[in-house]
């Protein structure tokens, strides 16, 4: 932290005449500004880089290098035959993706309720001749002859009813399993063709939000183009489309900046679009400093490519993830608001770009009217904060409770009043019952 104060006082002294190194002055009152500086770089509104959807050609180029443009607004038309023959076979795999398969139970229900029905009428005939045999041990003979075949015959119907439910449930499922696949296929045939629709779509480029062109080569090897399309996609249909989007790679390469007939390769950047319109600016605070930064502090921004030119900056808000400080420290990234800039004269200065390197003084705390000393008064014995307190012409070591702490002067919350005498030069020449006119 780099402390600056401002004083509205000052402390009158005088030396003292045992050691002319030594100052006694008395408390006065001041307004002091502790500032944190940290370094900061102006930012953009917004800024989109515009991939190519394809590999192919640019049929036609509607900006130049520089342009502004806004949102929607149609940049460029690339032709890419191999874009359109991937939809076109997508759409002919949706066209051949099975249909449904209806299924008709079995249903044998009437016929076996007469034929059990005929059989039972036909026991109950035998029952009753056997009953008319008239000896005893033959009747009981046929009797149990004629239980036993009817036994038979209720198991039989029964294996046959369970049989018959069996091979019912069983094509029920095959038809069930059919549908099942010809679903999973027609949805797949679906998705495939909707990702290659959107990468045809995609060959009218437009741009994505308002701002400046800076065209880029459409060149290069990347990434494939669709990934964020496939990515959406389950990961058991991305291989099937990245096959009909093509492959990713390309030996395709250009120099120079894009321009109409340039060869452009699926996922290339072909151009970014910056929004200028509103610049804010980044500050990196430090670990040490950042719990005295809020929402609403002021700032005063120098940049490197503006000197002698003060602007000034609000804090609007401080992020929790912390990054590497440019010392190898901890740091928090601080975003702030950025006006209008002027130069000691009064002249306006120039509108800093996107990116140029700054300097911000965040006023962290403000004490009007405080009772103050300056900084040379105050030392530190241990994790306490220290002044001599000269009382009847005798040094005493006197703790002090520090607010605001300037570069010149710091803020005292207790420990001094006004008009209370301290040294305030060459406090390290003095020792505790020191005599001290």
């Amino acid at each position: 932290m780099v402390a600056i104060g401002l004083a509205g006082a000052t402390v009158a002294g005088c030396r003292s005449n045992g050691s002319p190194d030594i100052v006694v002055a008395a408390v006065g009152r001041a307004t002091v500004v502790e500032v944190v500086e940290a370094p900061a770089s102006a930012v953009a509104k917004g800024t989109a880089t515009v991939s190519s959807p394809a590999s192919g050609t640019v049929a036609v180029l509607k900006v130049r290098d520089g342009q502004r443009v806004r949102a929607g607004h149609l940049i460029m038309v690339i032709d890419s035959p191999q874009a359109q023959e991937a939809l076109k076979q997508a759409e002919q795999a949706q066209a051949s993706a099975s249909s449904v398969v209806s299924f008709n139970p079995i249903d044998v229900a009437a016929q076996q309720q007469r034929a059990d029905s005929a059989a039972a009428r036909a026991f109950d005939v035998a029952r009753q001749a056997a009953r008319a045999i008239p000896t005893p041990a033959a009747r009981a003979q046929a009797l149990a002859q004629v239980a036993r075949a009817q036994a038979q015959f209720t198991a039989a119907s029964q294996q046959a009813a369970t049989a018959l439910e069996q091979i019912n449930s069983g094509a029920s499922s095959v038809a069930a399993a059919i549908n099942s696949l010809s679903s999973a296929q027609q949805t797949q045939a679906n998705l495939a063709v909707r990702v290659a629709q959107r990468v045809v779509a995609g060959l009218r480029v437009k741009a994505p939000i308002s701002g400046l062109v800076a065209l880029g080569t459409g060149g290069g090897s990347s990434s494939s183009s669709s990934s964020s399309l496939l990515d959406s996609l389950p990961s058991s249909l991305q291989g099937q489309a990245q096959s009909l989007l093509g492959s990713p790679g390309s030996t395709t390469s250009t120099t120079g900046t894009l321009q109409a007939g340039s060869p452009v390769t699926s996922g290339s950047p072909l151009l970014t679009v910056t929004d200028t319109s509103q610049l804010t600016l980044q500050a990196q605070v430090d670990e040490t400093d950042v719990l005295l930064v809020h929402s609403g502090v002021k700032a005063d921004v120098q940049f490197d490519a503006v000197p002698g030119a003060t602007y000034h900056a609000r804090v609007l808000s401080t992020d929790v993830n912390p990054t590497t400080s440019s010392r190898g420290g901890v740091a928090y990234p601080v975003r702030l608001t950025l006006d209008v800039g002027t130069y000691s004269d009064g002249r306006v200065a120039p509108r800093p770009l996107p990116g140029m390197s700054a300097v911000a003084a965040l006023r962290v705390r403000t004490a009007v009217d405080a009772v103050a000393v300056p900084a040379s008064a105050v030392f530190r014995d241990g994790a306490q904060d220290d002044v001599w307190l000269v009382t009847g012409g005798t040094a005493h070591k006197h703790a002090v409770t520090l607010g605001a702490q300037g570069e010149a002067e710091v803020q005292v919350l207790a420990g001094l009043s006004e008009g209370d005498q301290v040294v305030v030069h060459g406090a390290d020449q003095v020792h505790e019952g020191q005599s001290v006119p």
